[in-house]
């Protein structure tokens, strides 16, 4: 069945062409406070996991995590991004093997050394020729011996065999652990994003839908 309709006012086609972008922009607005508003708050559920399930010693990989609205084109419709720029936090999200000959510094317990912290322990030891590779059960390890000019460099090794050993001090001259040569490294992913965001999701309706409903729409 065909109808035809006469219409006025809000209706009248010359009105209606001019009604409906502006309702769309209206709309598209809405849904980006919306989302802004939201992604604030998924982030910030993102970096308390985040602090629960790594040890924390620079507040900036906390704050690494955020949320960015894309809202450009018109054309398509806005997309939220909640994320990091640390490369190397994905594989805590998803596992994984790193391959290659990697060096592992060997530490005292629940401590780390960031990787230019720990070249230039390696930097330091080479151009000592303080520095080779021995075999410990079936295991190719880095030594070095405790000598006067790598002090800055031995100094947490030494400490790291030290409680080891049990010993109470280390002699001049001992060979100590540096690292440990390993051919590959796998890591469990212990860092949900996606569930963490799946689970936030119904924020993000409700901060959507309080936009759309501020503005009467």
């Amino acid at each position: 069945m065909k109808l035809s309709l006469t219409t006025s006012g809000l209706l009248d086609p010359k009105r209606l062409d001019s009604w409906i972008p502006e309702k769309r922009r209206a709309i598209r607005k809405a849904v980006e406070a919306g989302m802004n508003s939201a992604g604030k708050e998924i982030a910030q559920a993102a970096q308390g996991r985040m602090q629960a399930v790594f040890q924390v010693r620079k507040s900036g990989f906390v704050k690494s995590m955020r949320h960015k609205l894309y809202a450009g084109s018109p054309d398509k419709f806005p997309a939220l991004l909640i994320g990091s720029r640390i490369s190397w936090l994905g594989i805590h999200v998803r596992g994984g093997t790193i391959g290659g000959r990697l060096l592992i510094p060997l530490l005292p317990e629940h401590q780390r050394m960031g990787r230019k912290a720990f070249r230039r322990v390696i930097d330091g030891l080479m151009r000592s020729g303080n520095a080779f590779f021995l075999k410990k059960n079936g295991k190719v390890i880095l030594m070095a011996e405790n000598l006067k000019e790598n002090t800055s460099e031995l100094r947490r090794f030494k400490r790291a065999e030290r409680g080891r050993t049990g010993a109470k001090s280390i002699r001049r001259g001992q060979e100590i652990p540096i690292a440990v040569l390993v051919p590959s490294v796998s890591l469990r992913g212990r860092f949900d994003l996606p569930g963490i965001v799946r689970a936030q999701l119904p924020k993000l309706t409700t901060a959507i839908l309080q936009q759309l409903n501020v503005k009467g729409l």
